[in-house]
């Protein structure tokens, strides 16, 4: 399948130091009207479930539903979407309603009784895979999180607002409540993220992986207002530590998935793999982290580490970032280990371009322009809104679906939004 978007291409990006203001509100204006005039609708009027509520997430390509299932991680994301699109662009009663009905269908059917999150559940709302997978509890935390401080900003404008059937005051508390409950359960998982659930045999040879801490980073940041101040200065210590100084291989200028127990390297399938996409995209949270903590010297390391990865991962021959590596040159074992996916790049462009913003690092700059170039040429959909997801390492589409039960409402509005925002940052700055 042929991608022709040639006409979005933008002027490149080569000057320093406020040259070149234009081309930046350019690009702003590109990404903006990107996301708000057909990625946000799309699934606004698409994968919204008016008759049992939550989303649906499996869309083809012009947004008919193929699959009524619902995945926990993507119910989540979709929430904190729209609730973060309210909170940082413009508090638009349709998407705090959006926000809030899949809020609702989570709360009543995401998890067991105690907060343990489901993985999936049917179109009603019925379990189908048990709480195994830690990362339906996360994005549980951000989607709550998230949807309570925009519920109380809305309650503060106008504390007669019901919202819901309840005062938005009230569900606020009560949102809050649930993602600070949560939190506290995904910091107790930590050395056992699967807990009862795991696979491996008893007494296994056992890794501990990159994941986790890597989306604590952005989780600590996400509900910021909700936590007392000691306790998100060791959740921030504690993630910061494990991404940047046992992950994070100096010898190796790269970051690993996984570790032994130990802290020490492993040679196996799993010992081996890289995923640049997870590197490059940890390394905007710790930008925003050292950003808020004023630590200009961990936001430049951050930066010389995604360049790192961005140089290590890029495709000399097709272009594009490969999804997964093997740090040794071995074969890796996961068939799509060399397709190019939407989400890996939607994060190498935030990481590129707030790492510019940042520190001025031109290595950035063209970066980004590299990315970007590759990214809107082949991901973006110039017939139909939301973009592709999974590209061959030729670049060629191979599944014109826009969401199913890995790829929902995240990545995509989440990389425009940020991307945008950058950008009209750069642009005032000229």
């Amino acid at each position: 399948m042929n991608n022709n978007n040639s006409s979005i291409h933008s002027t490149p990006l080569h000057n320093r130091e406020g040259q070149g203001g234009g081309s930046f509100r350019q690009l702003a204006d590109l990404y903006k009207s990107e996301l708000l005039d057909r990625v946000v609708p799309f699934w606004l009027n698409k994968s919204q479930d008016t008759e049992f509520g939550g989303y649906f997430t499996c869309l083809d390509r012009d947004g008919s539903v193929y699959d009524t299932d619902k995945f926990i991680w993507l119910q989540g994301r979709e929430v904190w979407m729209f609730a973060k699109l309210y909170n940082t662009v413009e508090p638009r009663q349709e998407w705090l309603d959006a926000a809030i009905q899949g809020a609702e269908f989570l709360k009543k059917y995401g998890h067991d009784g105690n907060l343990n999150w489901y993985f999936a559940l049917d179109r009603e709302g019925h379990p189908l895979v048990e709480p195994y997978n830690i990362f339906s509890y996360t994005f549980a935390v951000i989607a709550f999180g998230q949807l309570s401080i925009a519920l109380a900003t809305a309650a503060k404008a106008n504390p007669a607002l019901v919202c819901g059937g309840f005062p938005a005051a009230e569900l606020s508390a009560d949102y809050a409540s649930i993602a600070k409950r949560t939190f506290d359960i995904v910091l107790s998982k930590t050395d056992n993220p699967k807990g009862k659930w795991s696979k491996a045999s008893p007494g296994a040879r056992s890794l501990k992986t990159f994941d986790l801490p890597m989306i604590l980073c952005n989780v600590s940041l996400e509900i910021e207002p909700l936590l007392e101040p000691a306790f998100l200065q060791k959740a921030i210590d504690d993630c910061l530590h494990e991404v940047m100084d046992v992950f994070y291989r100096p010898e190796l200028g790269l970051i690993v998935e996984a570790l032994g127990k130990d802290g020490n390297l492993v040679d196996c399938f799993d010992g081996r793999k890289l995923n640049p996409g997870h590197a490059i995209e940890a390394m905007w949270f710790v930008m925003d982290l050292g950003k808020r903590l004023n630590r200009p010297k961990l936001i430049e390391q951050a930066v010389e580490i995604c360049l790192q990865e961005v140089e290590y991962g890029w495709d000399k021959e097709f272009g594009g970032v490969f999804y997964f590596m093997d740090r040794l040159g071995k074969p890796r074992h996961e068939l799509e280990f060399d397709q190019k996916l939407w989400w890996v790049h939607l994060e190498t462009l935030i990481s590129l371009i707030k790492g510019y913003q940042l520190t001025g690092d031109q290595r950035c700059l063209d970066w980004f322009q590299r990315v970007h170039d590759y990214t809107w040429s082949h991901f973006r959909d110039a017939e139909y809104p939301e973009w592709y997801g999974y590209l061959n390492r030729q670049g060629e589409v191979l599944l014109p679906l826009k969401g199913g039960k890995w790829k929902g409402c995240f990545h995509v509005p989440r990389g425009l939004m940020n991307v945008w925002k950058i950008l009209e940052d750069l642009a005032s700055r000229s």
